[in-house]
């Protein structure tokens, strides 16, 4: 550890600690999957996470608080958003600064064109400074690692 001009210990850049949320909309329960593993591998490496299902009945978070928000949707339809997810945006009011999007999809609705195309609108709307983790249906199997490698760019790209 460091120390600052007063002579307090500092955490090295690293690992400093932040305040993410992690909101979601899942409907299989593929993008929960996604955001659970997300955020065990955040807490894993000492970040405080909170959890929120956009389509559940949960109090609304106050985004300010946090210092960079995830959010996860699955598409929808041809290639949408979905309402929900559309609605949260709309209920945050304002661009956080941070944020990074994941998605959920599956390719045989839609081909390679439509697959989690919502995320890529999604990531496009916040100009999200990573692109967005795409994971087709669940992400089990060798798709883990991406999450988990993706998360790992978050928190470079937060530090």
């Amino acid at each position: 550890m460091g120390l600052s001009e007063r002579g307090l210990a500092t955490m090295p850049k690293s690992l400093q600690t932040k305040t993410l949320l992690i909101a979601y909309a899942s409907v299989s329960g593929n993008t929960k999957e996604v955001a659970k593993l997300i955020a065990e591998e955040l807490t894993h490496k000492q970040q405080d996470v909170t959890l929120y299902c956009i389509n559940g009945n949960e109090q609304f978070p106050h985004v300010p608080d946090y210092d960079a928000m995830l959010i996860g949707t699955y598409t929808w339809g041809s290639g949408d958003t979905p309402f929900d997810v559309k609605d949260f945006v709309a209920d945050v009011g304002y661009k956080p600064e941070k944020v990074f999007v994941f998605g959920t999809g599956d390719t045989q609705f839609g081909g390679d064109d439509m697959f989690c195309m919502a995320a890529d609108k999604l990531a496009k709307f916040y100009h999200s400074p990573i692109a967005p983790l795409k994971i087709e249906q669940s992400p089990r199997g060798s798709q883990e690692e991406e999450v988990l490698e993706w998360t790992r760019g978050v928190l470079e790209c937060l530090n």
